[in-house]
């Protein structure tokens, strides 16, 4: 008797870190973070921006969280200024209400 062996493939989502809570998630699950060769810091809606990225997710605790521990620096190893933070917050909330 032989086994059937399925050929259709599975896809998988690529997990990511947070680096709020440093919890592993599905990429699709949280938002991308981008710094560009320029030192530019924005948010990347499609996942598919050029230059370094840092995931964070959807919640606004862990937004707080690396704020706090400056995580985003560490993340670009660069100075980031409060303003960006306060931009991507701004970001992340309007993220929010546009999925509800």
């Amino acid at each position: 008797m032989t086994k059937m062996v399925s050929t259709a493939k599975t896809k998988r989502n690529p997990q990511r870190m947070c680096i709020g809570c440093r919890e592993m998630k599905d990429r699709t699950e949280l938002i991308r973070i981008v710094k560009k060769k320029d030192g530019e810091v924005f948010l990347d809606e499609t996942g598919k921006g050029q230059g370094r990225g840092a995931y964070v997710c959807r919640n606004p605790e862990c937004m707080k969280r690396i704020e706090k521990t400056k995580g985003l620096e560490r993340a670009f190893k660069m100075s980031v200024p409060q303003t960006i933070y306060e931009a991507l917050r701004d970001e992340m909330e309007e993220i929010a209400c546009r999925t509800k």
